[in-house]
């Protein structure tokens, strides 16, 4: 007598749902550093520093004041919940893109759970550096898209003065302290959210941009006179090259994903690391300047702070309107790149 199989049961259909961004926030430290302050303690000038990145004030944080990775981390998400009209409480995961955490463990998205009342609302930080923001960013849109959570909140926050030898000019002059945070929420207009995303990784580029908290972490063949264990280590013509290439390089592959031209972008949100970079990629690509919102010159390379920053401040100046494209880009350490093109 032959066993007939059972009837494998059909995977339940998830009905497509939409994903908006319904608040935004960011927040600075109060303490602004010119490249006239920094010219007092280093080798440089503001002229030195303005033609090679475009960067002329960064803001830094002030442990005086109380000011920290999770105050900031903390206000900007905050300010993104009040601006969406809702609560803490009324999240289901705060996800927080860092790597400059106040304190290893706890997470500082569990910090930032505790100190907005958000209840047992998952938590958990994502380390990909400059990319922090976008990493979130999708993996927030993938979770709520597929129904298994209605509403996320996301960071951006680096508090990279923290890492900073202030005696490497290479370094020194690049970073700032920032926060950005986003409320994604679920919506019935499945024609919102993200319509194509990229998110790449090559570890063997580590060693360009790295943090050794020993001296056993120290890059192979790296200038051991001029590294100091516990900050921030950078092979500057290295990470630019890999910059301009990958950005630019992003792009097309973010575009042609999404089946899109530069042309349908409204925004082009970007991880404000060097100006001219950012000129490079808009002048391949015949981006209006209107459509690459810049705002490095006033706060630096704030990490995964940048995005998340940038795009608050195009929204509380009403530059972003519902129905528009926009596209967000980031690369950092690790070495990480990554893209996200959203109908907001």
């Amino acid at each position: 007598m032959s066993v007939q199989p059972k009837p494998v049961p059909m995977p339940p259909v998830i009905p497509r749902r939409g994903v908006r961004i319904a608040g935004t926030g960011s927040a600075l430290p109060s303490r602004v550093v010119s490249n006239d302050d920094l010219a007092g303690v280093i080798d440089t000038t503001d002229e030195w520093i303005v033609q090679r990145t475009g960067i002329r004030t960064r803001h830094v944080c002030d442990p005086k004041k109380g000011e920290s990775n999770l105050t900031l981390c903390t206000e900007a998400l905050r300010r993104a919940l009040a601006k969406a009209g809702m609560q803490a409480s009324d999240l289901d995961l705060i996800i927080c893109g860092t790597i400059t955490q106040d304190m290893r463990c706890p997470s500082t998205a569990c910090l930032v759970a505790a100190e907005l009342k958000a209840g047992t609302a998952a938590a958990w930080d994502l380390g990909a550096a400059c990319c922090g923001f976008v990493y979130s960013l999708n993996a927030a849109h993938d979770l709520i898209r597929v129904g298994t959570h209605k509403a996320i909140g996301v960071i951006g926050a680096d508090t990279v003065s923290v890492l900073v030898d202030y005696t490497n000019r290479g370094v020194c002059i690049l970073f700032g302290d920032a926060a950005g945070a986003a409320v994604l929420t679920a919506t019935d207009d499945a024609s919102k959210g993200c319509l194509a995303q990229v998110n790449h990784a090559d570890g063997t580029g580590w060693r360009d941009l790295f943090q050794p908290a020993w001296d056993v972490q120290i890059a192979p063949g790296a200038d051991r006179t001029m590294v100091r264990p516990g900050c921030l280590q950078m092979n500057g013509r290295e990470i630019y090259r890999f910059a301009v290439g990958t950005f630019q390089e992003l792009i097309a592959e973010t575009l042609a994903k999404a089946g899109l031209t530069p042309q349908d972008v409204d925004h082009f949100v970007c991880h404000q690391s060097n100006l001219r970079i950012l000129e490079a990629a808009r002048e391949r690509f015949g981006i209006p300047a209107e459509k690459m919102y810049v705002n490095i010159d006033r706060v630096g390379n704030s990490s995964a702070g940048s995005v998340p920053l940038c795009f608050d401040e195009m929204r509380s100046k009403g530059m972003v309107r519902e129905g528009q494209i926009v596209m967000f880009l980031g690369f950092g350490a690790g070495l990480t790149w990554a893209s996200s093109v959203w109908r907001v």
